[in-house]
């Protein structure tokens, strides 16, 4: 019977990973975001119960703010919908992120997964969409921070040019401005955000991807 049971997993575990894959090769990610990193968001997102969730959204933190590391999927339709620019906390590091927090005033990012408010709402950053942290360790303080998905003109290609890194925030994900309403009125109804980043601490604690 465990024998029967171990090898039952194996295909599964086979299986999930193949399709995981295969949808890798079909948005085209390869040049977008590392493998690894999708591959978890995909395997913490299926862990996620309570509702069939259909966007997926990645914030590639292990990426510099000088290259686009926000991506929106469709799951359903199978398409790469947005891939565009995000800020980081400001006490994560400047270009790279390579510090993250949980802790109110820490104006780091956290890392982990999230699901998405479902009303959006107009507040300091003008439209913006708060942010469910999911892992007690690691985002659990999201909403009493604020963390939410807005728009800024610091979080843009210009502001790059202009300034050789990307503008940064008190720890929210700040997104292009003309994108910031598109994308805010897409993911406000329960969607998932998977924030990646370089943290062994996570990777070795997080009960989404382990």
């Amino acid at each position: 019977m465990k024998k029967n049971l171990f090898f039952f997993f194996i295909i599964f575990y086979l299986t999930a990973m193949g399709s995981t894959s295969n949808l890798y090769k079909t948005l085209h990610l390869k040049d977008k975001m590392n493998y690894s990193v999708f591959k978890n968001a995909m395997k913490g997102s299926s862990k996620i119960k309570g509702k069939d969730f259909r966007f997926l959204t990645v914030i590639d933190f292990t990426k510099p703010s000088t290259e686009p590391r926000f991506s929106v999927i469709d799951l359903k339709e199978k398409k790469l919908l947005y891939y565009t620019y995000v800020s980081h906390g400001k006490n994560s590091g400047k270009v790279l992120a390579t510090k993250f927090s949980n802790s109110p005033n820490s104006f780091q990012s956290s890392l982990g997964f999230f699901i998405t408010d479902a009303h959006p709402y107009v507040g300091t950053y003008g439209y913006s969409l708060r942010l469910k942290g999911l892992e007690n360790r690691f985002n659990s303080n999201a909403y009493d921070r604020s963390i939410v998905i807005h728009g800024a003109d610091y979080a843009s290609k210009k502001y790059i040019d202009d300034m050789g890194f990307l503008g940064r925030t008190l720890g929210c994900p700040a997104i292009p401005t003309e994108l910031s309403k598109p994308v805010i009125d897409l993911l406000s109804n329960n969607s998932i955000v998977f924030i990646a980043g370089n943290d062994p601490k996570y990777f070795e604690e997080s009960k989404f991807i382990n």
